[in-house]
């Protein structure tokens, strides 16, 4: 009996130190985590935001509004979905067959699709998808994953992991997982020429590329590093071309999703507060590799919490809107369309609209 125990230690532990995963950890020391204090101190304000149901949809990432008020809505199915806000209903726009996520519309109307699994996309006002971009160097993209444009028409998107792809893991949230723990900084920004056909590569080395939106002043991009929770400037124009600036930093969550405020500043979605435990094995490339054989559920989890932030063109929190409770899950981001704030989600079978008083 005890050597039959002992024989099934020797397994466990053998399979926890050897066995192969597809992560290969890079040390890091994250920086202190301040938690929901000062600037980010705990409210309910966001509680009270009313739920939009999908009528059997997941996962409403992002939105874009058109010229005419309607509402386009990225899905988990792939269905982007168009949302009248008179009347609060719902119809099929297209279907990508892929996993949508930043989309955005350009000035003659067609909408731009940052697709995880097929790439960059474009759906006309005739409702034809084409396929914009789905490499770069004779690399495929991996996960594309946001997207903005400037006023001239060009186009900014981020490829959140060059080598974690939704397409070779069960699912986006399970390909960013993979990249965060990992962290060897496989995000990069590109710039797609619609003239040229070109994609242009501005920045790389990010942990997790994710949130794009071009500033008010069109001489920058601002981007989400999800893995090091901060939000980064790369400068398109000025005394500082081409290079990188941190906007805010040491968040007290995942950055996902930003997008310009329609008066002024940005609005930042939290996708989850950070992980004690995530943080803890930063330094421990081994350790987040034994951690990555234990079952799914004995992994560090993303926790439902609401949190959408409002920044300054600085950088400075103009307003930290929250909810404890998470009854929108993993929060990606807002857009402000008049008195209303409308909230998207990562695995939501809803999206959430504020009301502002």
């Amino acid at each position: 009996m005890k050597s039959g125990i002992s024989g099934l230690l020797i397994i466990i532990l053998s399979y926890l130190l050897f066995w192969p995963v597809a992560i290969d950890p890079v040390a890091w020391h994250a920086p202190e985590d301040e938690g929901f204090t000062g600037q980010f101190a705990s409210n309910n304000t966001l509680a009270n935001m009313s739920l939009i149901d999908l009528k059997g949809n997941t996962g409403p990432e992002d939105f874009a509004v058109n010229s005419e008020g309607r509402i386009a809505i990225s899905t988990h199915s792939g269905d982007i979905l168009s949302f009248d806000p008179k009347t609060e209903s719902l119809s099929l726009l297209a279907t990508t067959q892929g996993r949508p996520l930043g989309i955005e519309f350009d000035q003659t109307g067609a909408l731009v699709i940052a697709d995880a699994e097929r790439g960059l996309l474009r759906l006309d006002a005739e409702n034809n998808l084409t396929v914009l971009a789905t490499s770069f160097d004779n690399n495929l993209l991996g996960y594309v994953d946001d997207v903005d444009l400037d006023s001239a028409g060009n186009i900014y998107f981020s490829d959140a992991s060059s080598k974690f792809s939704p397409r070779n893991a069960s699912g986006a949230l399970e390909a960013s997982l993979e990249d965060l723990m990992e962290h060897g900084g496989h995000g990069r920004v590109y710039r797609y020429s619609p003239s040229t056909q070109q994609l242009t590569l501005l920045v790389d080395n990010l942990n997790f590329a994710n949130g794009i939106a071009v500033s008010h002043d069109q001489k920058s991009v601002l981007i989400n590093e999800t893995g090091a929770y901060r939000v980064l400037r790369y400068w398109l124009s000025g005394k500082r071309q081409g290079q990188v600036d941190v906007v805010i930093d040491n968040l007290p969550g995942f950055p996902d999703n930003i997008a310009r405020d329609e008066t002024r500043g940005y609005w930042l979605g939290l996708a989850s507060p950070r992980s004690t435990a995530v943080d803890a094995l930063a330094p421990y490339p081994f350790l987040r590799k034994i951690v990555q054989r234990l079952p799914e559920f004995m992994r560090p989890a993303a926790k439902h919490y609401g949190h959408i932030v409002h920044l300054d063109e600085t950088g400075q929190v103009l307003a930290s809107l929250q909810d404890p409770q998470g009854k929108l899950p993993m929060t990606t981001g807002a857009i402000r369309i008049q008195d209303r704030l409308y909230i998207s989600s990562l695995t939501s079978t809803s999206f959430g609209i504020l009301d502002f008083q």
